[in-house]
């Protein structure tokens, strides 16, 4: 009788969440993650995230988050507004559907992912090994012009009236170099 090889792979492949919030001044994460996003996970994942920041940030600053069900709930959104007051971004003052004005939306996350994945990391601890290395990198100058970035998008959005606007910030482009 001749032996068998069996070779066994996950139906899924192995997924990792990460959260990271950058300001005009520095970075805050990684946070990672790889269970499903529920009230009960998304309230740890901010507790760490808030967790993080200064006294400063937590009295000045504002907290942006998109509309997921997770993220919105009455008992999240009293706990987030517990640490930040009323400096909340989120469902109801963010249109659905609207441009991403959030540098890590239209700037960290597509950095981070076109870097991340150079290497082709063959497990997760390679891949947040990636991930963190990738947002250490991040320079202040990077960081500021980033929110330069972002206040040319804000105008770009009222000068458009809330309307379609991505068209017109092709004609000031921003370039990024980390390293």
């Amino acid at each position: 009788m001749c032996p068998i090889a069996i070779h066994e792979e996950p139906l899924h492949s192995e997924n990792i969440g990460v959260r990271c919030g950058i300001s005009r001044r520095r970075r805050i994460g990684p946070i990672f993650f790889d269970a499903t996003i529920t009230t009960a996970a998304y309230m740890e994942i901010s507790n760490t995230f808030v967790n993080q920041l200064y006294d400063e940030e937590r009295s000045i600053r504002y907290f942006q988050q998109d509309g997921a069900t997770s993220h919105t709930s009455h008992v999240n959104m009293a706990e987030i507004q517990s640490f930040i007051g009323d400096r909340v971004i989120s469902k109801g003052l963010w249109p659905p559907r609207s441009p991403d004005l959030s540098p890590s939306a239209y700037f960290l996350w597509g950095y981070l992912k076109g870097r991340v994945y150079q290497n082709k990391p063959r497990t997760t601890d390679a891949l947040k090994a990636n991930i963190t290395g990738e947002i250490q990198i991040v320079t202040a100058e990077v960081l500021a012009r980033t929110f330069q970035n972002m206040a040319r998008r804000v105008q770009s959005c009222l000068g458009a009236n809330g309307g379609h606007f991505q068209h017109m910030l092709w004609c000031r482009p921003i370039s990024y170099t980390m390293r």
